[in-house]
C-alpha cells in the first residue's frame, strides 16, 4: 500500500523577514557575519520566532541497511563491516557517536535492513527492522512495495519518538557497505541526469571498480525505465529500507515543524526524493557539509543549496551534519545576544 503524501508547508516567510531586518540592524557592518546570517534568517524561519532559539535542542538517528549490490564489487570494503559498525555504534566508539557525544547530541542508531541478525544489542536497535538486505537493483526491485511501505511507517515511528523526545532539530545519518549506490541512482532518477555524473568512489574504489560501479547504476536506471519519473516506484526500485525510512522521518520532522540539518550523499539523495514525494520539504533542510560525491554536489546545486562545512569529508553516518551544528548555534547566538546599531 502506498501512503499517503501529502506537500509540506514551507518555514513562515513573515518571521524570515522580520529577521533579515534583525540581522541588518546588528552593530555590525551589513552582510559581515558571512553565511550565518543567512543561518540566522533559516533558523528564525522554521522556529517561528525572532531572534532564533540557540536552544537547537538538536538530535540524530542513524538508520542502517545492506545492500544487494555491494556484491557486486561496488565498494572496497565488504558488507560485513555493516554488523561491525553498529556494534560500534552501540559501543560508542564510531566516528558519528564521538561527534554526538561532543555536541551533547542524543544519536540513537536502528537496524532497518542490516543483513545479520545482530545478536545481543539492546531491542530498541532492531525494533523497526523491515528485512535482511535489499535487493540487487540492477537486477531487480530492491524492495516490494508493501516492505517499502513498511520502512515508510518506521520512519514515521522513528520521527514522531524524536519529536516526543524534543527534537529541534534532526540530523540522519547512514550506515551500510554500498550505500552510496543506490543514492546516486536516486539523485540521477531525480534530477535526470546520467550514471557518469552521479558515481563517486564512495568507499574508495579504484578506477576499474568505478567505472564497474557506473556500469552497475546505469543498469538499474534502464531497467526502471519511465518508472523512475514516480518518486515512490523510484525508492521501490532503487531504494532500501533505511532510505525509505529516513525520507519518512525528513517528512514528518518538517510537517511538525522540525528543521533538518542534512549530511552527505545519502541524506541528500533521501532529502531530493523526499521533495519529490512532499514539495516544500527542502525549505526545511540545510546542508550540512559538501560531500566528495559527485552526486551530492550536482543535487545541491540543483537545489541552490550551499554547504557549511567542505572538510573532504565522505564518511557518512552523519557525520559532516554534526561537525557542522556549531554554526548553527553560533549564528542563532549571535542574532539573539549581539547589540542592535540603534542601541549603541
Amino acid at each position: 500500500m502506498i501512503p499517503t503524501i501529502e506537500p509540506v508547508t514551507p518555514p513562515d516567510p513573515a518571521v524570515a523577514s522580520h529577521a533579515r531586518e534583525r540581522i541588518d540592524a546588528l552593530a555590525k557592518p551589513t552582510g559581515s557575519l558571512g553565511r550565518l546570517e543567512e543561518l540566522a534568517v533559516w533558523l528564525s524561519s522554521c522556529q517561528g520566532s525572532c531572534p532564533a532559539d540557540p536552544d537547537l535542542r538538536p538530535r540524530a538517528v542513524v538508520l542502517a541497511g545492506d545492500h544487494g549490490v555491494a556484491d557486486q564489487g561496488v565498494s572496497a570494503y565488504p558488507r560485513e563491516v555493516t554488523p561491525a559498525m553498529v556494534r560500534a555504534f552501540v559501543a560508542g566508539t564510531a566516528a558519528a557517536t564521538v561527534l554526538a557525544e561532543q555536541h551533547d547530541i542524543p544519536l540513537q542508531i536502528y537496524d532497518l535492513a542490516v543483513d545479520d541478525e545482530l545478536s545481543g544489542l539492546p531491542e530498541e536497535v532492531g525494533r523497526h527492522k523491515v528485512r535482511r538486505s535489499s535487493r540487487p537493483l540492477n537486477v531487480e526491485d530492491a524492495l516490494t512495495s508493501d516492505e517499502a511501505a513498511t520502512a515508510y511507517a518506521a520512519g514515521v515511528a522513528i520521527a514522531e519518538e524524536q519529536l516526543a523526545a524534543g527534537a529541534g532539530l534532526l540530523i540522519v545519518g547512514d550506515l551500510g557497505i554500498g550505500n552510496t549506490t543506490p543514492a546516486a541512482a536516486l539523485i540521477a532518477a531525480s534530477l535526470g541526469v546520467s550514471a557518469a555524473e552521479v558515481t563517486g568512489r564512495g568507499t574508495g574504489i579504484a578506477d576499474e571498480a568505478l567505472h564497474h560501479k557506473t556500469m552497475i547504476i546505469d543498469q538499474a536506471l534502464q531497467r526502471i525505465g519511465d518508472r523512475a519519473a514516480d518518486p515512490w516506484q523510484r525508492l521501490v526500485a532503487l531504494g532500501s529500507a533505511d532510505l525509505v525510512a529516513a525520507v519518512a522521518i525528513m517528512i514528518t520532522a518538517a510537517r511538525a515543524g522540525v528543521p533538518i540539518l542534512l549530511d552527505g550523499l545519502i541524506a541528500v539523495a533521501e532529502a531530493v526524493t523526499a521533495e519529490d514525494l512532499a514539495p516544500g520539504l527542502l525549505a526545511w533542510c540545510a546542508a550540512g557539509h559538501r560531500s566528495t560525491e559527485p552526486g551530492q554536489r550536482l543535487a545541491l546545486e540543483k537545489h541552490d543549496m550551499r554547504p557549511l562545512v567542505d572538510a573532504e569529508m565522505r564518511l557518512g553516518e552523519g557525520s559532516g551534519a554534526l561537525v557542522a551544528v556549531p554554526l548553527l548555534r553560533s549564528a542563532a547566538l549571535l542574532m539573539s545576544r549581539m547589540s542592535l546599531l540603534a542601541d549603541l
